[in-house]
């Protein structure tokens, strides 16, 4: 008990002796809470019969009707099953920005290199919308650029953007196209850190470009390659809403349902706010679990985790 006085002493010294980064970072927590934390309270419209006109205080209470409605619809397996095969087939292409990471990393420092990154990080400032748009130009069959390749050897070209079973492919990697480049920024950082002297000692040691890259790069790599997939798979079920949605026509509906675009129909164009905010809800609380569990499963295997 007389060591409780002592420490509080102690803490209230550290901050009026940093009181110049508590200011910076006043604005920081301010804006955390009015963003994140204060909409919070907005989750209790999928346990009510929400009227907009009765407030969320005043609508009545629904228990989780909404979320035995989402689970009995024939939309609960289709929405969870097309939203699982995009992210896990994302996840298969987590490696890319490593493996360009790392051959980026063997260029010398030269003009090639510079115009090599350049090259590869300005597809990720394409706006969504343009990128969809430049897809529906290239994949049409009839005057696309694919279409007009096919048209030379007399054939018809495949509608890509209005097939069901190549919607995850097509999504998947034309993201991985745009945002390669980007994604491997954070992994060229990581290698940057690593002290020239162990590859100068590999060197004298008679290692190949390859031993270094196994020996030196790759466990450098490792904890930051952790803590990303470890995001990734804590959103394994928020897939995004906007490309998504972009891409959907009435050919490819039944594989391009996702968990977002079905909220955003459910809530915004039919106005069940309820219902919508229970699958949604479900969601959010389904990647939570998932974030918990991956990052115990890593905290164990290899000591590294978020926290």
């Amino acid at each position: 008990m007389k060591s409780d006085p002592i420490q509080f002493s102690r803490k209230f010294g550290q901050i009026k002796q940093n009181w110049g980064l508590y200011t910076l970072l006043f604005p920081a927590v301010v804006l955390t809470l009015l963003f994140s934390y204060k909409p919070m309270y907005g989750v209790l419209i999928a346990f009510k019969d929400y009227s907009p006109a009765l407030g969320i205080g005043g609508s009545p209470w629904a228990g989780f009707k909404y979320f035995e409605k989402f689970f009995n619809s024939y939309q609960f397996s289709a929405t969870i099953k097309n939203t699982l095969v995009i992210s896990v087939y994302s996840l298969i292409t987590f490696p890319i920005p490593i493996m360009l990471a790392l051959m980026v990393n063997q260029m010398r420092p030269n003009r090639f290199r510079r115009f090599f990154q350049t090259i590869s990080y300005m597809p990720h400032f394409i706006s969504t919308v343009v990128m969809v748009g430049l897809m529906m130009i290239l994949f049409s069959p009839s005057t696309g650029l694919l279409g007009n390749m096919y048209s030379l050897f007399g054939k018809e070209a495949p509608d890509l953007m209005g097939s069901a079973g190549l919607f995850s492919s097509v999504y998947v990697w034309s993201d991985v196209w745009q945002h390669v480049g980007w994604d491997s920024i954070i992994f060229i950082a990581a290698l940057s850190a690593v002290d020239p002297s162990l590859y100068e000692a590999a060197t004298v040691d008679g290692a190949s470009r390859m031993h270094k890259i196994r020996y030196i790069d790759i466990p450098m790599l490792m904890p930051t390659a952790i803590t990303l997939l470890i995001l990734r798979v804590g959103g394994l079920l928020g897939v995004g809403f906007e490309k998504v949605y972009l891409m959907q026509n009435d050919l490819n509906i039944t594989s391009s349902e996702i968990l977002s675009t079905y909220v955003y129909k459910i809530g915004l164009l039919s106005s069940q706010y309820s219902f919508s905010s229970a699958i949604n809800l479900f969601n959010t609380v389904i990647n939570f679990i998932l974030l918990i569990m991956v990052n115990q499963i890593s905290k164990k295997l290899s000591e590294n985790s978020l926290w």
